[in-house]
């Protein structure tokens, strides 16, 4: 069975900016070890390849509203 690596996109990362967007939250299936926090798109695609692992995007959550905000 082949592993999954979970990542996510990081939230304080722009678009425009030359620093790694996305976070490694979890991996299943694949005996290994991450020491960096941030990786680029192609880093976490090279490393899945090699290990023969599938890439999971996890999807963001829903905005809650705060309870004093009111909706208009």
């Amino acid at each position: 069975m082949a592993g999954k690596i979970f990542y996510r996109e990081r939230i304080k990362v722009g678009e425009d900016k030359k620093q790694p967007r996305f976070k490694l939250v979890a991996i299943a299936g694949v005996d290994m070890k991450f020491y960096g926090k941030h990786l680029r798109k192609t880093e976490l695609e090279q490393i899945a390849a090699a290990v023969g692992a599938e890439l999971v995007l996890l999807a963001k959550g829903e905005k809650k509203q705060k309870d004093d905000e009111v909706e208009v």
